[in-house]
Parts: structure tokens; sequence; C-alpha cells
């Protein structure tokens, strides 16, 4: 069995200010959005409607700020809202932890949705120009999951030669590294998919559908290795709260990627 490396948390000290991996995976994911997002605008399809940079630098501001709302407020309703419906400003402290990505994707939806109004751009179009950009920075954000030793997975076989001894589990269970599978997952093999996919123009929102069918997917796959949240577990039909969020997700990415199938037809 192999044992985490139990990896310092900071990864620069100079005097009294630390800077943290998984703040630095934030970063890396940040600039892997805007250096993608700049290929992506570049593409004919957005270029020929006036789409730059500059767009891409706004999408990014914008999408910061509704991924930590959302993913806050997310977590707050999914996973403890007894906890936080009896104390409120609870939410407001970021330092003790608990995010959710569904909640963020729907905090980033709400968010883009508003800026796509603000400069009056199509918000499916809009979400066609950076949704394949979304997944390194899924892939970043897992590393530091890892670096940190938290999110571990299930129980393995001892026999798994990646078997892992998480000591934060406070066990000395191998277990998956579900982090790692994350990272391959929603990361880097749904990246890869939808770059290709986006390559290409589609009809108008199709690679947004795309990215919640193929995130919802691998999402789904990857919790089976993935350890439950302790204060929910196994909810119904054996299945994850991460599980459940995925279905609706999953099944709005299909009506989605029909219906813009179907409007781009009858608009021929």
């Amino acid at each position: 069995m192999l044992q985490h490396p139990q990896f310092d948390p900071v990864a620069i000290a100079i005097g009294p200010v630390a800077v943290h991996w998984y703040g630095l995976t934030y970063l890396v994911a940040f600039g892997l959005f805007w250096w993608l997002g700049g290929r992506r605008a570049a593409l004919p399809q957005f270029a020929s409607r006036g789409w730059t940079r500059r767009d891409i630098e706004d999408l990014l501001f914008w999408g910061v700020i509704g991924v930590v709302i959302g993913g806050r407020v997310g977590y707050a309703i999914f996973y403890k809202p007894g906890q936080y419906l009896a104390n409120p400003l609870d939410i407001l402290m970021l330092w003790k932890g608990g995010m959710s990505f569904h909640g963020g994707m729907l905090g980033v939806i709400v968010a883009l949705a508003l800026y796509a109004r603000s400069r009056g751009r199509p918000f499916l179009e809009m979400m066609d120009l950076v949704a394949p950009c979304v997944p390194t920075g899924l892939a970043s954000g897992r590393i530091g999951n890892f670096i940190n030793g938290e999110l571990w997975g299930r129980a393995a076989d001892p026999s798994l030669p990646w078997a892992m001894v998480f000591p934060q589990s406070g066990s000395a269970l191998p277990r998956h590294p579900s982090q790692l599978y994350q990272f391959l997952l929603e990361g880097l093999l749904l990246f890869a998919l939808l770059w290709w996919y986006g390559q290409r123009e589609r009809a108008r929102g199709q690679v947004a559908a795309a990215f919640l069918i193929g995130y919802g997917v691998l999402r789904f796959v990857a919790d089976f290795f993935r350890e439950p949240d302790s204060f929910l577990g196994i909810l119904a039909l054996g299945m994850s709260m991460g599980q459940w969020l995925c279905v609706p997700m999953v099944a709005a990415g299909v009506a989605l990627w029909v219906w813009c199938g179907r409007q781009s037809a009858a608009s021929r």
C-alpha cells in the first residue's frame, strides 16, 4: 500500500506571509482559463462575432465571483441546510471550508447571464465559448485536494497497486485516491473531449450542453470511488449527494443539446 505523502500545505513562506498550495492551484486554474479562453476567442466562429481576449478577462472576473458565492451557498443548501439555516452568517466564513461544485456552477451561470445581458451578448454563445476552458480548472483543483489529503476515496482492496492510506481520514484503511481519478476524468478527459468537440462550430448551446452531460456522467462514475461526506453518507438508491446532483445536470444537458439542435435546424 502507498502512503499519502503528507505534503506541507504551505508552498512558499516569506516571513509572516504564507502561500498555500491550494491557493496556487486556483491561480493555475485562472491562468489556464485565460490562456485557453483567448485561443477559443480566436476561433472563426467567435472572432467573427467580435469576441476578444478582453472579453475573456471580463468573463474570468465575473466567473470567479459566481463560483465563490455559488459554491458556498450551494454547499449550505445541498449539504448542510439545517446548520446554515440556524446560523446563516456562517455562510460568510469561507475560511472554515465547504464548497459545492454544483452550487459553484449555478453561481457561474447566473453571473455570466448577468454579464451577457449587460453586454448584449447571446448567453448560450458565451457559454459555448467558455465551457471547454473549465475542465483544466477542475483538474487543478483536484490536485489541490490531493495535496491537502482531503476528499479521499472509499476503502480499496489492499492488492490494488495504487491503493493509498490517507492519515487525515483517521484510519489506516487503504483507499482509492479518488482526487486523482477526478483529475483524470472530469479534468483531463473532459477537457480533451470538449476541446475537440468545440473546435468546429456547433448549434448554439450544444458545446455548453456537452459540458453538462460530460461532467455529470464522469463525476457520477468518480463518486463510486469517493468517500461520501460523513454527515450525509450514502443516500437513496445507494447514491451519494454528488451523484444525485449529477442526475438533473445530465438530464438538463441532454434536453439542452436536443433543443439547440432543433432550433438550429428550424432556422436553416
